[in-house]
């Protein structure tokens, strides 16, 4: 009898195996209570396993199942707090684990915290996540790999990036996920240069790489400008046959595109199969580095290949087709989005609108786009139009924009100096004091400004008038050759711009002297580089007209091509011209 009943076991839990839809599962649960064997464990959790687990499965009927089984051991609690962990409701996970630790005899295990880690890090729960913590370190699992690398994924997404670096450097072994994580954590919190420092760490401790690793580092990449980095984990990807991954193909179009080279972006692109996400890059770069012509005929090659635009496309083309003037091209793409793509247009895109109108010069019509649209409390778009007011030094409207910016309670730094710098055009020497006045009596912080430049796959980051990098000295002697440079080949120093003691940009609210971050990336990187070899620099603010000014005469003077990336879009130097064309 008991070799009979064992036979059916088996061959109920083989059928199971095979299960592939909650309505065949449902048959074979029929028959396993026919059989009596409902209470049998291995069956009752793999039936529950389905349910919680799979895409085919169901999480109430889990749960109904869950609570028919009679002193459910680790397993079965794993299962439904492993469902939940991965649902649309993770905190439900949370509560099954509550519930193991008060009414289960069997206590969690690797898996049982990995999965509630997982749901908290998924809802930013770190009481919970340190509550856990202590419970792993009571329990004796603080030395297991798979529980370390959850907590260094839960403390990272809560923001708690020094605790998981303290978890990590704890681990007595770390495998590639664990690096990965580290990776991933100092990636997502903004720490890109420590992110590839870790990439060092891994090479001296002979860790290989992976996809994961190579998206993370990508990534990293894309925001500090770090190219030459960029293409040595490229030539790593080529090596390893992991070009036609999707997601690697992806995150090197976007490093190249956001690291300046559009060469590198589309070699790329050629060489690999394609999602929506290949094209959007594709579009968004060319966008963002002002080629509006170019995003276009991407944006038609996409349809072409039968693929359906999303809303990040149609930003991608918005974007370029204000940068490079195009505004009845886009007006046309606007409309489209709705009418033929049935794509609801989001605040970036009215942004985008706002920012065509006023480059063109058409502020009313800016006006009229933010009237139209439902972000009209949103201070995002009066800002835009607050800074082509400042383009073509207009009064009225930038005195608009400000004011609903003062009823939204959204004056910041920038701001006034904008306006100030308006006034100043116009002569206005009331208007620029009360701009002072403002940021005195209300505190307003500004945002500090920086710059970073990679020179021999190092990234070094300037601030206004940096002092701290080791070789500051150097570098001020040579900013002074390579000012007396451009001033020969034509600079004459913005001076309607320091109405702040300093420029038109929050940067220089910091300092009364002219050393900005990019002006002393500049110099660093000329002193460092080989003649001819073009200098990228990514700035955190919106270049300032001064420093813009100069970027040109040293590009000519020095005969080097130099790419800004700033707050808002690329700037390519090139013999003393600028192709924003001066207009940004």
């Amino acid at each position: 009898m008991m070799v009979l009943e064992t036979s059916k076991a088996n061959a109920i839990l083989t059928v199971l195996q095979g299960c592939n839809n909650l309505t065949r599962l449902k048959k074979i649960q029929a028959h396993v209570i026919v059989n009596g064997l409902q209470n049998h464990p291995a069956i009752s959790n793999s039936i529950l396993n389905f349910c919680a687990v799979s895409i085919s499965g169901s999480l109430p009927y889990a749960q109904h199942l869950f609570r028919h089984i009679l002193n459910p051991q680790t397993q079965a609690w794993n299962s439904i707090i492993r469902g939940f962990a991965q649902s649309p409701s993770p905190v439900q996970a949370i509560f099954y684990y509550n519930r193991m630790l008060f009414d289960s005899v069997s206590g969690p295990d690797t898996f049982t915290f990995s999965f509630t880690l997982k749901a908290c890090e998924r809802i930013k729960a770190l009481k919970k996540c340190e509550e856990v913590h202590g419970s792993i370190i009571r329990t004796g699992y603080e030395r297991d790999v798979v529980v370390c690398t959850g907590l260094v994924r839960c403390y990272g997404r809560n923001g708690c990036v020094e605790i998981a670096r303290m978890v990590f450097d704890n681990m007595p072994e770390r495998d590639l996920v664990a690096w990965n994580a580290m990776i991933s954590c100092y990636s997502q919190a903004g720490y890109h240069q420590e992110a590839l420092r870790v990439y060092d760490y891994m090479r001296n401790e002979n860790v290989g790489v992976d996809g994961f690793t190579l998206v993370g580092l990508l990534s990293s990449c894309s925001h500090v400008g770090a190219l030459n980095m960029g293409v040595k984990l490229h030539r790593i990807a080529s090596e390893k046959g992991l070009l036609r991954n999707v997601f690697v193909g992806n995150a090197l179009i976007d490093m190249y595109a956001k690291c300046g080279s559009l060469d590198g972006a589309l070699e790329v692109f050629n060489g690999m199969p394609r999602d929506v996400f290949t094209w959007n890059s594709m579009i968004v770069g060319f966008g963002v580095h002002g080629f509006g012509d170019e995003a276009i005929y991407f944006f038609n090659q996409m349809l072409e290949a039968g693929v359906r635009p999303n809303s990040i496309a149609f930003l991608g083309l918005l974007c370029g087709c204000s940068h490079q003037g195009l505004v009845e091209e886009g007006v046309e793409f606007f409309h489209q989005m709705s009418s033929k793509f049935n794509v609801k247009p989001g605040i970036k895109h009215y942004g985008c609108m706002v920012d065509m109108y006023g480059r063109a010069g058409k502020l009313e019509k800016a006006l009229e786009i933010i009237g139209d649209s439902p972000w009209q409390d949103d201070p995002v778009l009066w800002r835009i139009l607050l800074s082509s007011s400042k383009i073509h030094k207009n009064v009225v409207i930038g005195e608009i924009a400000m004011r609903n910016l003062s009823q939204l309670g959204a004056v910041n730094a920038g701001d006034c100096v904008l306006l100030a710098t308006i006034y100043a055009g116009a002569n206005d020497e009331q208007g620029v004091a009360r701009m002072r006045k403002l940021i005195k009596k209300q505190g307003i912080k500004t945002t500090p400004g920086w710059s970073w430049i990679e020179v021999s796959d190092q990234v070094h980051r300037f601030v206004v008038d940096d002092k701290s990098h080791p070789d500051s000295e150097m570098i001020y002697q040579k900013l002074e050759e390579v000012t007396h440079k451009a001033t020969m080949a034509g600079y004459v120093e913005d001076k309607s711009q320091f109405i702040f003691h300093g420029s038109c940009s929050e940067e220089c609210l910091e300092s009364s002297s002219t050393y900005h971050s990019e002006k002393l990336a500049i110099a660093f990187g000329l002193a460092k580089t080989p003649e001819g070899t073009s200098l990228r620099i990514v700035k955190n603010l919106r270049v300032c007209r001064d420093c813009h000014e100069f970027t040109k005469f040293v590009s000519r003077a020095f005969n080097r091509d130099i790419i800004v990336r700033d707050r808002l879009r690329f700037h390519h130097f090139k013999g003393g011209l600028c192709s924003c064309r001066d207009y940004w």
